[in-house]
């Protein structure tokens, strides 16, 4: 008798699907992971791979059961041309790997790009969910604060100098455009951004974002250079003094707002390059791996 209840038992697990019972809890969903300003594909990095934007976190989120991509694009230039390259290459990536519909995440000036490409590119119908991680949807006031300081006259030589550079750094031949991409982030430019770039009707939007405790050259050792700026330029704007060293915590907002990662107790707060592990910063602070499946989860979900 027990052995007939063991053998049904196991005929009972074999006729599950075993593409699906292993696969974990993201099991076929497909997610875009797209780069803010001076970004990059992580599928080669940075540095001959040993720098990686995302910090692994691709990896980690295909362990779950997800398809995921992380596009390139110019690593300096508009959110226009930004948007038209990230579609091209979600485009092909989504067409190889039999997906329908995607859950497009972005970073920073990528949250920007991502909502360009479904409001104003005709992407709405192959998107799933939006959801931005440290966005800038009421603008960088510290983009205004560099602009205001490089005369007009000077512009086109710095655009030239730094698009050189970033070509040289980055071994891309895209173009590159230094002075529209500092302009796409400023406050005044958000706010047309945000009149000409209206949400979606039956697509939801959700934000992530993060804040810095204090300016602390130990754990920020860049961002905390920018913190005060963003701190003054915030208050100036009135978007608060909470950054994370480049985006006011108020301007992160956008949709449904889903609030800030939980630091460990011995971090002061998460700064806008931490919260996407980059070159795995953020690891050491607070779960990155659990707050980005909890973000693809909520994805999936719709909640």
């Amino acid at each position: 008798m027990k052995k007939k209840i063991a053998i049904g038992f196991l005929a009972t697990l074999l006729s599950f699907p075993t593409s699906g019972l292993f696969a974990g809890p993201l099991d076929g969903q497909c997610i875009a992971l797209v780069h803010g300003i001076l970004g990059f594909d992580d599928t080669q990095g940075l540095a001959g791979g040993l720098v990686k934007y995302w910090g692994g976190l691709d990896g980690y989120l295909r362990s779950q059961g997800a398809k995921v991509t992380t596009p390139g694009s110019s690593a300096t230039n508009s959110i226009p041309v930004r948007a038209s390259q990230i579609q091209s290459s979600v485009n092909t990536w989504m067409t190889a790997n039999g997906c329908s519909k995607v859950h497009l995440m972005g970073h920073s000036q990528g949250g920007l790009v991502i909502r360009y490409m479904v409001s104003n590119l005709g992407f709405s119908g192959k998107t799933q969910t939006v959801t931005t991680i440290n966005s800038l949807h009421k603008g960088a006031p510290m983009a205004d604060i560099v602009l205001s300081v490089i005369p007009s006259w000077l512009q086109p030589f710095a655009n030239s100098a730094l698009g050189l550079l970033a070509k040289l750094v980055y071994r891309d031949g895209r173009p590159q455009d230094v002075i529209a991409m500092g302009k796409s982030l400023t406050v005044s430019y958000v706010k047309t951004f945000n009149t000409n770039s209206p949400n979606k009707s039956g697509i939801k939007y959700y934000s992530y974002g993060s804040q810095m405790a204090w300016a602390d050259l130990i754990q920020h050792p860049i961002m905390a250079l920018t913190h005060p700026i963003t701190w003054a330029g915030g208050l100036f704007y009135g978007l608060g003094g909470g950054n994370d060293g480049v985006v006011p915590l108020n301007s992160q907002k956008w949709g449904t707002w889903k609030g800030t990662p939980n630091a460990y107790w011995f971090a002061t707060g998460i700064d806008h390059l931490q919260a996407t592990n980059l070159a795995w910063s953020g690891q050491n602070f607070f779960d990155v791996q659990g707050w980005y499946l909890n973000i693809a989860k909520n994805a999936k979900a719709g909640l």
